[in-house]
């Protein structure tokens, strides 16, 4: 639902602080909403996230999205455009305020050949989500749309962050239409609903 990685984060801010680190990585920030990757573009850096919560989604030829993962702390992007040489494969944009660490093609290129724990940390990060993307995968066939809805809110509560609908459908690989159905399915059964902030942003949804 919400993917972090902070051994990730913390290598990188322990190593923020080396001199050779601060002349090649810059500390960026967005806005809420701010499309920092674009599909279909050249990348010249990759982006591992020191604060703040964003969504990577492909966007069809129809216009519809179509929501990977939502990516929090740790979490680097543009990582497999860089090693492939190829365009970018999908959108991220930021769900709240966002600060990245922004490491250079080449340098993230030279930190893979001499750098082991960085390569080390690095294929634990693309292991793991292949892991979840297949759990995610199956998750989506065993469970509800009303389970996984409810994990939505569940985050929602949690991290502070507003997901509308249009990205709850998306990322549950359904219309708007049928979310709708669900959410008014959800809310005949709010009463049920223990966790008050989960209750308050189906209220809000309403």
């Amino acid at each position: 639902m919400l993917r972090t990685n902070p051994t990730f984060l913390s290598f990188i801010a322990d190593f923020y602080d080396r001199e050779e680190a601060q002349k090649n990585i810059l500390l960026k920030s967005f806005p809420s909403g701010f499309r920092f990757i674009e599909q279909g573009e050249k990348i010249r850096n990759i982006y591992i996230i020191k604060e703040g919560i964003t969504k990577c989604f492909i966007s069809e030829e129809n216009g519809k999205d179509f929501i990977i993962e939502f990516l929090g702390k740790g979490e680097v992007v543009g990582e497999l455009e860089v090693l492939k040489k190829i365009d970018c494969l999908c959108n991220i944009e930021t769900l709240s305020e966002v600060t990245v660490y922004s490491i250079p093609d080449h340098f993230f290129l030279k930190l893979i050949r001499e750098n082991i724990e960085f390569t080390e940390i690095l294929l634990q990060e693309l292991s793991t989500r292949i892991i979840q993307t297949s759990t995610r995968a199956s998750f989506q066939q065993l469970y509800t749309l009303e389970y996984g809805l409810m994990k939505l809110l569940k985050l929602q509560a949690e991290e502070n962050i507003n997901v509308s609908k249009e990205d709850m459908a998306a990322y549950l690989g359904i219309s708007v239409r049928s979310f709708n159905r669900t959410l008014r399915q959800l809310e005949s059964k709010n009463t049920f609903i223990e966790d008050e902030g989960m209750r308050k942003f189906l209220e809000h949804l309403a």
